[in-house]
């Protein structure tokens, strides 16, 4: 790796760690300081929308206050893009958004996606992308790292039939951390050029509040951005220190929530396996999309065009190639999807590590909450496997894993997976799935095959040679994003219950402990296995066999 890797790596891991304790204390009512200045903020929140912070929900009612919550988000979100021509903060007279479009940013954005089938500088007004877009950027996010402490606090429960209290978790993320942290990365991002302004266009230059939505949506793992091409624009990443900040901003928060998991469950070694198993997936994969960008393109060479600097089609030259490979890996290991090189003109290796970090479900750091409580179920599946090659029961955390726990497992696994493919499948063999392609043959299916991986599992990139503004795309995908979110929180939720309702099981000379390198590497396994065995077939038919036929158009 290049030294801008390896700095990344060390940083974010340093950065981690006290953070991860921060969140940690604010989701046990201990953070001090903070606290101290934002409580009356908090309980007039609680106040004002009636919240009694004291009831401890069971896990349907649980679940029921997250898709409730999420219904009235997507419901205002899409009004807003409907009416926006009737509001203020609109100095370049935007239209209100077509149906399907609106339909698709409502569900994107509510399920911490941020999938954008438009161009957000020439399709949304600034009222529509703060009041909407921003304040989904925060509240998805709080919904997801609200989601990860009720299932971390039930392993911590005996006999309980609740696992807390959604309203109080979403509020204690997005306001003691979530908030503070956009903040400061927004006055950093001014500094270093981004704008941050009411007025309009000049000379046909699109401008606005970029600098305080971007911060928001690296650091809530959101993605997509303010203008069209998002961290690709100058304007939206303008130096190669925003650039820095940026793609650490992506990472920072998934990371550090490993180890509040470990703060939380009171064996810090738990979050650091966790943390070691995250980047034992992660690195690897950067390193091929690092090796592949680096190389030439034959069909170029055959040309005669000089491609010893690498693969620099579809690259802002501000940043290197390293660069532009580290910020595709970071993407896609978290749920985030913003972009600061175009993915579609990766070559086929390059394109394939961002592509299969995403189908291995967002675990790999993921989405801020979501890809842990991901993780987890994966540790669960691990469990499950070394306790059927032994012969005793499961146990994770001292408590036991059996067939309901497994079964929602199951569903976890499966569900985003299907999604993926399955709507892949359907692309495919219609002509409104292929008629938007930008390319044919194996390119083409990888276009598709990314766009329902990117969807399914709520991560929002694309290769923008395709098309998805239109009805086809914006509906197909709109599902899968609902699918990835939804069909995994409710399972997630409900192994929560379960567990919390469970006695704790004393340590023995069988149990497997998982707080050692041994599960690290076992956990690893599961995760590759899982993710090979389903989408393999599917990366074959497309970067794979790319790569092969440019390989073999070599003179």
């Amino acid at each position: 790796m290049s030294t801008v890797c390896v700095v990344y790596v060390l940083l974010l891991t340093a950065l981690a760690v006290p953070l991860g304790s921060y969140i940690a204390r604010v989701n046990q009512d201990s953070a001090g300081l903070a606290q101290r200045l934002l409580r009356p903020l908090e309980r007039f929140i609680y106040r004002l929308c009636g919240i009694d912070p004291s009831e401890d929900m069971s896990w349907p009612t649980y679940a029921f206050a997250v898709l409730a919550f999420s219904m009235v988000g997507f419901v205002f979100t899409y009004g807003v893009q409907r009416v926006q021509a009737l509001l203020p903060l609109n100095p370049d007279n935007l239209p209100p958004v077509g149906p399907a479009v609106a339909f698709n940013t409502a569900v994107s954005f509510v399920t911490n996606t941020n999938w954008q089938a438009y161009g957000g500088e020439t399709t949304m007004s600034y009222a529509c992308q703060m009041t909407a877009l921003t304040v989904q950027n925060f509240v998805s996010a709080a919904v997801g790292m609200a989601v990860l402490v009720a299932l971390v606090r039930a392993f911590k429960r005996r006999g309980a039939d609740g696992i807390g209290n959604f309203w109080v978790d979403l509020t204690r993320n997005a306001l003691y951390v979530l908030l503070p942290l956009a903040v400061i990365v927004a006055i950093i991002l001014v500094f270093t050029g981004v704008p941050q302004t009411f007025s309009g266009a000049v000379d046909a230059i699109a401008r606005g509040p970029v600098a305080s939505q971007v911060a928001i949506k690296q650091l809530g793992t959101n993605g997509g951005g303010f203008f069209n091409v998002n961290s690709a624009h100058p304007f939206e990443n303008p130096t190669p220190v925003s650039n820095f900040i940026e793609c650490l901003a992506i990472l920072l928060v998934p990371a550090a929530l490993c180890f509040t998991f470990g703060d939380l469950v009171g064996n810090r070694r738990q979050g650091v396996v966790i943390f070691a198993a995250m980047l034992a997936i992660f690195v690897p994969l950067l390193v091929l999309t690092v090796h592949a960008e680096r190389q030439g393109n034959p069909r170029l060479e055959e040309l005669g065009v000089d491609t010893a600097s690498g693969n620099t089609e579809g690259k802002e030259t501000r940043f290197s190639i390293d660069e532009a490979a580290l910020w595709a890996t970071a993407t896609t290991a978290a749920s985030n999807g913003s972009v600061n090189a175009m993915h579609d003109s990766f070559m086929p290796l390059g394109g394939l590590g961002p592509m299969w970090l995403m189908q291995l479900g967002e675990v790999v750091f993921g989405g801020v909450g979501s890809g842990l409580y991901g993780m987890l179920i994966f540790a669960i599946i691990a469990v499950f496997i070394a306790g059927l090659m032994v012969g005793r029961t499961p146990e994770y955390l001292e408590k036991k894993i059996e067939a309901f726990e497994m079964k929602m497992a199951a569903l976890v696994i499966i569900l985003p997976a299907l999604a993926a493919l399955a709507g892949t499948a359907i692309a495919c063999v219609t002509t409104s799935g292929t008629a938007p392609l930008g390319n044919g043959g194996a390119h083409g299916f990888s276009e598709i095959l990314y766009a329902f991986s990117s969807g399914a599992n709520n991560n929002g990139s694309a290769f923008a040679g395709l098309t998805a503004s239109g009805t086809f795309y914006a509906v197909a995908i709109a599902f899968a994003m609902l699918v990835g979110r939804f069909w995994v929180i409710i399972p997630v939720l409900a192994i929560a219950g379960s567990i919390a309702k469970k006695k704790t099981v004393p340590a023995t000379s069988g149990t497997l402990p998982t707080d050692t390198p041994l599960f690290a590497v076992l956990l690893v396994g599961t995760v590759v296995l899982v993710g090979a065995l389903t989408f393999i077939p599917a990366l074959a038919l497309g970067p794979v066999v790319e790569h092969l036929q440019l390989v073999g158009a070599t003179p």
